[in-house]
């Protein structure tokens, strides 16, 4: 199983929200989102995993974002529960975590039923202490050794997103991750990245002086790298329509010369922009980058990739 983590973000809600109403994945895959602010997108994303019958996690204590750890705002989040039956509860080890159990207790919902993020050893006794007796159902972890030993129902979990700070420092192509080779092997029950978005979250955008299109892709031995297609005018931030078409013109490129196990949904509508020369907006390239690694990596867990 593959657990997508996302920070929230309207695009990243958008690019959920559309996967689950076009049944472009299943549950193979099982985002994880820890919400930055509560805006209709979020909402209308659980509504489409709901009536889908789609699972998803819900953090319920974020560490980011305009939502913070007091019990006010762990009660504003957790209202969602009510409403959306295929949500996993899911919570971050911190400082909130007691208060976030209690407020499950309350609710009759058990540690057992719940998704947990320990991320951090500083966390391990509290770990310890609230799960000892009743494990989660999935414990997100990183492969280090402390964590490793001390978690129960292991999900590997891990940033595979070389993130540069400029779009132009982007090499052609580079390795994304072998986890979903491996992981069973290494005895977890599956494992969960932060996509192409990365772990580091940034409050707002910029104008870029380069475009660039982040697509995952599997190899010939079915390990996932990722291809960074790069606008080639990158001397000032004017004409972003330009720099688009730039990069998706090198993205036709790469897939019609022998790549058409990896189509999914949104690689076919980045495709449909170069044939028809639009341009989609930096947000809608985002989204479509993401739903194009979901759908990937649902195929690929479900079998169909090949298919």
């Amino acid at each position: 199983m593959y657990f997508p983590y996302f920070r929230g973000r309207q695009y990243e809600l958008l690019a959920l929200k559309e996967l689950a109403n076009g049944r472009l994945i299943t549950n193979s895959v099982h985002p994880v989102i820890e919400p930055v602010k509560l805006i209709p997108a979020l909402n209308s994303s659980l509504t489409a995993f709901n009536s889908s019958n789609l699972s998803v996690g819900l953090i319920l204590n974020s560490n980011v974002g305009d939502l913070t750890d007091e019990s006010e705002t762990i009660d504003q989040v957790m209202d969602r529960l009510d409403t959306n039956s295929v949500i996993i509860p899911s919570l971050l080890l911190n400082e909130s975590t007691e208060v976030v159990l209690q407020r499950l207790s309350q609710k009759n919902v058990p540690e057992g039923d719940t998704l947990a993020v320990l991320d951090n050893r500083d966390y391990l006794d509290t770990y310890r202490a609230l799960f000892g007796n009743n494990p989660p159902r999935y414990t997100l972890c990183p492969d280090e050794r402390q964590i490793r030993r001390a978690s129960q129902n292991k999900v590997l979990f891990e940033d595979k997103f070389n993130k540069q700070s400029r779009n132009a420092d982007y090499p052609e192509d580079e390795f994304f991750s072998d986890d979903h080779l491996y992981y069973r092997e290494d005895n977890y029950l599956g494992f969960g990245d932060y996509s192409i978005v990365g772990n580091e979250y940034i409050e707002s955008g910029f104008a870029p002086y380069a475009v660039a299109i982040h697509i995952v892709y599997f190899a010939d031995d079915n390990s996932l790298r990722i291809r960074h297609f790069i606008s080639d005018s990158n001397d000032d931030i004017s004409d972003v329509a330009g720099k688009f078409y730039e990069a998706v013109t090198k993205l036709h490129a790469w897939y019609i010369n022998g790549q058409s196990r990896q189509l999914t949904t949104g690689l076919q509508i980045l495709l449909d922009h170069y044939d028809n020369r639009t341009y989609p907006g930096l947000p809608t390239l985002k989204k479509l980058s993401i739903m194009h690694h979901l759908e990937l990596m649902g195929k690929y867990l479900d079998g169909r990739l090949d298919a």
